[in-house]
């Protein structure tokens, strides 16, 4: 299907006049919702950690008590949660309640679910007269922040057309990758499989390169030089240079990842030796406590392997 790219015309909807819903503020929602607020969308947001809202409210949005509060009044909500305990503890899954959250709602969720757990969450909600848009995003928080993002869409077509038109503050493109979930997901799968194995590539090769005492500026400007220059590389070698493993994309959140690719190869039958190399060392750097910091921060399970002495970290994982 053709994508949606940003500066395409887009119909109105029936719900332009009711606000939507935001739940869940952290590395990534927070950058959504404020574009989405910026682009002029009245909002209801939420977040499990109150004076994270602060800002969209300056912004703007109205900032709800409850993420009850947020069904009551919004149509269309968007999910950007951490994983499966927080989806099901903000819809109130397994309770009576939660038929009276989603029925005649759109549950748009970004988040990065399992497949199944998805699978059955999408038909949970359709059974209580709900729709699900499964909307995960490509990117992290830089291109968030920036309204860069990347959106596979699976949903009904009629569903998937309403919600359509919110990408356009968010995302450069979206795509829209099947009728039900988790179509959306399994390509998200996909497409971070290449990404991870595409950092930890270039922290192995800076590291080589550190080992043997090279220009560590002047490997990173022929690599940039190159045919492999690409945004990833842009972003994160900066911060491999100068050790900066502020989060865009936690070590925790690529682990994550990591065992939701693992588990869809399995399931699949499909041979994953790059990403098994690659669980390893997130699994060893998230190990050595550094779970919070950005992915670059692989390097540490390479210079751990060498027999170097690792650094300290200003923001450990418990």
């Amino acid at each position: 299907m053709i994508p949606s790219r940003r500066g395409d015309p887009v119909p109105p909807t029936p719900e332009d006049a009711t606000p939507t819903g935001f739940v869940g503020l952290g590395v990534m929602g927070h950058p959504m919702a404020l574009n989405l607020v910026r682009a002029g969308t009245p909002l209801v947001v939420w977040n499990r950690t109150a004076p994270r809202a602060e800002s969209l409210r300056a912004a703007g949005a109205e900032v709800a008590d409850s993420p009850a509060e947020v069904f009551r009044r919004c149509r269309t909500v968007f999910l950007m949660l951490a994983d499966e305990a927080a989806t099901d503890a903000v819809l109130a899954r397994g309770t009576r309640e939660f038929a009276r959250r989603v029925a005649g709602r759109t549950l748009v969720v970004t988040g990065t679910n399992p497949p199944a757990y998805a699978r059955a969450l999408e038909a949970e909600v359709r059974e209580a007269g709900g729709a699900y848009v499964e909307a995960p995003v490509s990117g992290s928080r830089v291109p968030a922040e920036a309204g860069e993002l990347v959106a596979m869409l699976a949903g009904g077509a009629e569903d998937v057309a309403r919600v359509r038109p919110l990408f356009a503050p968010l995302c450069k493109e979206t795509f829209v990758c099947g009728g039900a979930a988790p179509q959306a997901l399994l390509m998200k799968l996909a497409v971070n499989l290449f990404l991870i194995t595409t950092v930890t590539g270039l922290a192995e090769s800076f590291h080589l390169a550190a080992r043997h005492a090279l220009d560590l500026p002047q490997f990173l400007a022929i690599l940039e030089a190159g045919p492999m220059a690409s945004p990833v590389s842009r972003t994160k070698s900066p911060k491999l240079l100068a050790r900066d493993f502020a989060p865009q994309a936690t070590i925790e959140d690529v682990l994550k990842n990591n065992r939701l690719i693992a588990e869809a190869a399995r399931a699949s039958g499909a041979a994953s030796p790059l990403l098994d190399a690659c669980h390893a060392l997130y699994g060893e750097t998230f190990a050595g406590g550094f779970g919070r910091e950005d992915m670059v921060a692989v390097v540490r399970a390479l210079e751990g392997r060498a027999g170097e002495t690792p650094a300290a970290s200003g923001d450990r994982s418990p």
